[in-house]
């Protein structure tokens, strides 16, 4: 919602890619990490970045786990440990996935991120009830479009909201 108060989630757009009576967990698709290229990232796992251009942005995911990394990826590759979120999304959260990346073999379509947002069991719902936040259905563009300024103000767009009208207030009826 607009009134987000913490300014780790203002304005931010997050994937889902869990949601259960166990919690959920999610990644931040609108915040880069300016200070870290993928090319340091990859020199600082030790993996050969040579002929490597450094076009890949690296996202901050989430303020839980910062050093855990997160690849949200189209499923034309996966592998042991890969969770497929939807037709169209999985996630893979090992070192292979960089290498892959790195050499060319990597998944068509990839979004980078350190940390994640988590909330625990129920911890999401009674945000949502609370008016904190709006869903709103993903698209491919969406998700992985380099576009970051933009995404919020096209998910708001998506659900046909102007921001401008949106009360931080909840109320029941």
């Amino acid at each position: 919602m607009p009134g987000m108060k913490d300014p780790r989630f203002a304005k931010s757009v997050i994937y889902m890619c869990a949601h259960s009576a166990d919690g959920a967990m999610g990644l931040v698709l609108n915040r880069a990490l300016d200070q870290l290229s993928f090319t340091d990232l990859l020199d600082q796992l030790g993996i050969d970045a040579s002929g490597m251009s450094d076009t890949i942005q690296v996202h901050f995911g989430g303020p839980v786990e910062t050093g855990r990394g997160f690849v949200l990826h189209s499923p034309d590759y996966q592998q042991e440990g890969t969770l497929v979120v939807s037709a169209s999304v999985a996630l893979t959260a090992t070192v292979d996935i960089l290498r892959a990346i790195a050499a060319g073999n990597g998944p068509h379509r990839h979004l980078l991120a350190l940390g994640y947002a988590g909330w625990g069991p129920g911890q999401l719902d009674g945000e949502i009830r609370a008016n904190g936040w709006l869903n709103v259905a993903p698209d491919d563009d969406l998700v992985f479009d380099g576009d970051l300024t933009r995404k919020w103000d096209r998910a708001m767009a998506r659900i046909g909201i102007d921001p401008r009208m949106l009360s931080d207030a909840a109320g029941h009826a």
